[in-house]
């Protein structure tokens, strides 16, 4: 329940436009041609990896 809670709060941050920064990261890629658009969000997706190992790591020592 609380996860899904989370994940609505997230949700509600990102269509608000507070998650703009999101994928737009030095270190992102970003390839938009006439008719191609990839986004490969590299450093985003660090920074969530290291936020959540150190969350998880605090709520789950005992």
């Amino acid at each position: 329940m609380i996860a899904g809670l989370a994940l609505v709060a997230i949700g509600a941050l990102a269509w608000a436009g507070w998650l703009s920064w999101f994928g737009r990261l030095p270190g992102d890629i970003r390839i938009v041609t006439e008719h191609t658009r990839v986004y490969v969000p590299i450093t985003s997706m660090l920074i969530v990896s290291v936020v959540l190992t150190i969350l998880l790591t605090l709520f789950l020592r005992r």
